[in-house]
């Protein structure tokens, strides 16, 4: 069965603890959406001057993440220089967290994948996501390093609710046809008329962002997309 995970673009912390509240007691793992007004044009928690209350918080372990104690989290980061910041996210509670591959100097950004402590690397997962227009010779240096791949529905990304990019699906074929045991994870547009051609192309998680937080019954929309996929 594929992998749904729900996705949280939230403008500060009372926000991300409302969207994260609608999904806690149906899914294990929620996807929150960092962008940092940079590498993106948006800007989200919890890289706004205004949310370092919120952080210190959680880094000085006086609380954790909301519903820390019963959801894993995913860092997607659509930030500029993010491996500078790696022990910032780490200690912000990430499972698993996602670079974009454009937002790093590629050379750099594999020796800095390769130099992770032994320790934190056994604990946390990797990704790298890539863009409609990346070109997929930049990936493959990168999968044996990696936990996983994932491929951006949409070509403008930080925003929910964009337009699908169909170019994505020859990327996942061509990553599923090249390796056949990579996780492939999708974000950006994915919903219940775009997820059996994701599935079909190759995708075996699917992020879902405004189709979820648009719903009127959420955990039904979870269940139909897991029977899509």
């Amino acid at each position: 069965m594929t992998e749904i995970i729900p996705a949280i673009l939230a403008k500060d912390i009372n926000d991300l603890r409302q969207k994260i509240a609608n999904v806690v007691n149906i899914t294990k793992i929620v996807q929150i959406d960092m962008c940092d007004g940079k590498f993106v044009p948006s800007s989200s928690w919890p890289m706004q001057k205004d949310d370092i209350h919120s952080t210190s918080i959680i880094l000085e372990e006086e609380e954790g993440l909301p519903y820390w104690e019963d959801l894993d989290f995913e860092f997607d980061l659509m930030v500029k220089d993010a491996i500078k910041q790696f022990d910032f996210f780490v200690r912000l509670g990430a499972k698993r967290i996602i670079f974009h591959l454009e937002a790093e100097e590629e050379k750099e950004f594999k020796d800095f994948i390769d130099s992770i402590d032994p320790y934190t690397r056994e604990n946390l997962e990797i990704g790298v996501a890539i863009n409609t227009t990346t070109d997929l010779n930049k990936i493959f240096p990168l999968i044996n390093s990696i936990d996983f791949v994932q491929c951006m529905g949409v070509e403008h990304i930080g925003f929910q609710g964009e337009a699908f990019d169909e170019r994505v699906l020859s990327q996942i074929k061509n990553l599923r046809e090249k390796y056949n045991d990579l996780v492939i994870s999708v974000d950006g547009s994915v919903n219940e008329e775009t997820a059996p051609f994701l599935v079909e192309a190759g995708a075996n998680r699917l992020v879902v962002g405004s189709a979820l937080m648009k719903s009127f019954d959420v955990r039904e929309t979870m269940r139909e997309l897991e029977r899509l996929g």
